[in-house]
Order: structure tokens, then C-alpha cells, then sequence
């Protein structure tokens, strides 16, 4: 099953409408300059009503190791995602080797921003790395192109942030439930 993390998450009710749709991960983003992000007791809130089922990401732009821990620790998230300049040292304070990541987001280079652009990334090296590691793939998705990034790069899981906002920040309910329909169509294929 390919994993479905709606990333970005602001409000009780988008992160609510998300788990309604179906997804598996939610994504909670703490670089301050991003115009999704989360303030640490805003999370907290909505990371305690989380059912169980569905996993918490916590998302980092150039933290500090043990800052990232901390937070991590305090909100319970189930996994950090490091998407800023960190080079293998600072990953090896929070994991205890760098070849041990979880998996390898690919997403697109936007001069400037870290993450939820709209810009795409390149499927063809996503895909060729998908054949060796555990790729989730981001950058540009939405319910028009979503089944065929799926088919193409057969990623083992997928984050969207922009693809289903309204504005950047607010999720919509019927772009959430129409992407994640459609990466079931496409695993099905």
C-alpha cells in the first residue's frame, strides 16, 4: 500500500478531514518562513486527537539535532522529516546512522523555499531510486497527475501539501478525499 501523508497541516479540521479521507501520515511543519506552519501547542492539540492508525511527521528546516529531538519527544511524532541543508552529521544526531534512514523524500528544488512549491520533481531519478530504497515522493502532486506518478515511479509512499489547498495552509476536503482515491485507483492498476 502506498502511503498517503497530507503535509502542512494547520487546524483541527483540516488535519480531521485528512484522516477522513484516508491518509495515513499527517505532516506538521515547524519551519517558521512556511506559510504552513504550526506552532508547537497548536500541534500538540491535534497530534492528541489523532486516531492511532494514522502517523505524525514532524517537519524540520535546519534545526538543531537536539532541538528536533525535543520536540519530537514532547509531541510524540512518529517520525521527523529533515528538509532543509542538514548535511549527514546533523542526521546522525537524530538517527543512529545515516544509511539507516527510514526513507528518502524527493521533492522539488525551489530557490528560496523548502517543500510545498507546486514545482515538480523529476519522476525518472525517483523512479530509478525506487528500485534500490524507499522513496516518498512530493513536489507538484495533485488529483491530475497523482495515479501516473504512482504507476511511473512506484514510490512507497507520497506527500502532498499545495495539491489539495484552497490557499496555502488550508486544505480542502474534496481535493484531500479525490487524491487519495486516486492513489488507490492507480495501486489497483
Amino acid at each position: 500500500m502506498v502511503r498517503v501523508k497530507i503535509c502542512g497541516i494547520t487546524t483541527a479540521a483540516d488535519a480531521q478531514a485528512a484522516v477522513d479521507a484516508g491518509a495515513n501520515l499527517l505532516g506538521f511543519n515547524f519551519y517558521p518562513k512556511s506559510p504552513r506552519h504550526i506552532e508547537e501547542d497548536q500541534a500538540a492539540e491535534i497530534r492528541r486527537k489523532l486516531p492511532k492508525r494514522v502517523k505524525a511527521v514532524g517537519i524540520f528546516v535546519n534545526w538543531l539535532p537536539a532541538d528536533v529531538i525535543a520536540l519530537a519527544s514532547s509531541l510524540r511524532l512518529d517520525s521527523v522529516q529533515l528538509h532543509g541543508d542538514e548535511p549527514p552529521e546533523t542526521v546522525a544526531e537524530i538517527a543512529p546512522e545515516y544509511d539507516l534512514a527510514f526513507a528518502f523524500l524527493f521533492d522539488a528544488a525551489h530557490t528560496g523555499q523548502y517543500g510545498g512549491s507546486g514545482c515538480a520533481t523529476d519522476w525518472d531519478v525517483a523512479r530509478r531510486a525506487s528500485a534500490k530504497h524507499r522513496i516518498i515522493l512530493a513536489g507538484g502532486l495533485k488529483v491530475e497527475n497523482v495515479a501516473a506518478a504512482v504507476r511511473i515511479v512506484r514510490p512507497y509512499g507520497i506527500d502532498v501539501a499545495s495539491g489539495v489547498e484552497s490557499r496555502p495552509g488550508k486544505k480542502d476536503r474534496g481535493l484531500m478525499r479525490e487524491f487519495i482515491q486516486a492513489v488507490r485507483r492507480a495501486e489497483r492498476k
